[in-house]
């Protein structure tokens, strides 16, 4: 099977809890602290090869201890790391405060070094992108860089998957070279300025992004599944459920690299959401987001149910 490839950012988490958040030159004591490996490209990479695929992550970390964390993420997972290691910068992260009392958060992201993934990055990357069954980006690293690789992509016959996160403004040239746009349904309001609130309003926006030139749209839609829509058929995928919803976060890049990983292996469209629903059913019954990703065992019993 030919790899899948993605880029994308890998991000440390740092997430605190506490009673509330100190005020300037004060100091409190918090209830606790996680650290764990964060940022889409990373946690989609992490779900396709635990999925079963054969994957390839381009990315940027600086030389420290947060890489290794990394690089240790992608290594259990069995991700093959396309990395530059930029001495320049540091490793990103991500301050994360969790209010105890509404498990509300404010968060502070550094992307230090996946923030400056450039064009020239990609350019010696291009023989790998061109070798992928899929290409797979995001828009946590500069917008230019994932326009170019798409270009690239396209231009040998790979299939193209654009996770539009988080939302931001793309020229419809960028969107024409897609073959699948895979959005929430805050991101796709964000692409269409059309409400998404139910699986009809997802349809009408799925209607507008095929105007712009995307061969086909996935809109996932939380507890309601997913909907899949082109100029043939329009289909809405019910959420395929493993058990109680511990946390929600990372179940898009869970879905992402499932659907990416069913796609790769030739899987009919439908099967390859639902494919992804699974991956992200599982995800969500376990806290945190690349630790939680299933296995394949685990999303073929499922969807065996």
């Amino acid at each position: 099977m030919k790899p899948i490839v993605i880029l994308g950012i890998f991000v440390a988490d740092t997430a605190y809890r506490a009673e509330r958040q100190p005020k300037m030159g004060e100091t409190i004591l918090g209830t606790s602290f996680v650290l764990g490996p964060g940022g889409k490209g990373s946690n989609q990479s992490v779900a396709a090869a635990m999925a079963g695929g054969r994957v390839h992550f381009i990315t940027r970390l600086g030389a420290d201890a947060f890489a290794e964390i990394a690089q240790a993420t992608w290594a259990k997972a069995g991700v093959v790391p396309e990395v530059k290691v930029d001495h320049d910068s540091y490793t990103g992260a991500a301050y994360i405060f969790i209010e105890n009392a509404t498990g509300n958060n404010a968060i502070i992201v550094a992307p230090g070094a996946a923030g400056r993934v450039s064009v020239q990055d990609v350019e010696e990357k291009a023989d790998l992108i061109r070798s992928a069954a899929i290409f797979v980006t995001q828009l946590e690293q500069p917008i230019p860089a994932a326009l170019r690789a798409l270009e690239i992509a396209r231009a040998a016959g790979v299939t193209t998957i654009l996770n539009p996160a988080p939302a931001a403004t793309l020229p419809d040239a960028m969107l024409a070279l897609c073959d699948y746009v895979t959005p929430n349904e805050s991101e796709a309001e964000g692409l269409t300025g059309l409400p998404v609130t139910t699986v009809e309003e997802a349809r009408t926006a799925a209607a507008a992004l095929l105007a712009k030139g995307v061969g086909a749209v996935v809109i996932t839609l939380g507890d309601k599944g997913a909907l899949y829509h082109d100029a043939r058929q329009s289909v809405h995928v019910p959420v395929i459920s493993a058990g109680p919803v511990v946390e929600t976060t990372g179940a898009g890049d869970a879905f992402n690299g499932g659907f990416a990983v069913a796609l790769a292996e030739g899987r009919d469209v439908i099967e390859a959401v639902r494919f992804g629903c699974a991956t992200a059913g599982i995800s969500v019954t376990r806290p945190g987001t690349a630790p939680a990703m299933p296995s394949r065992a685990e999303i073929d019993a499922l969807l065996a149910r």
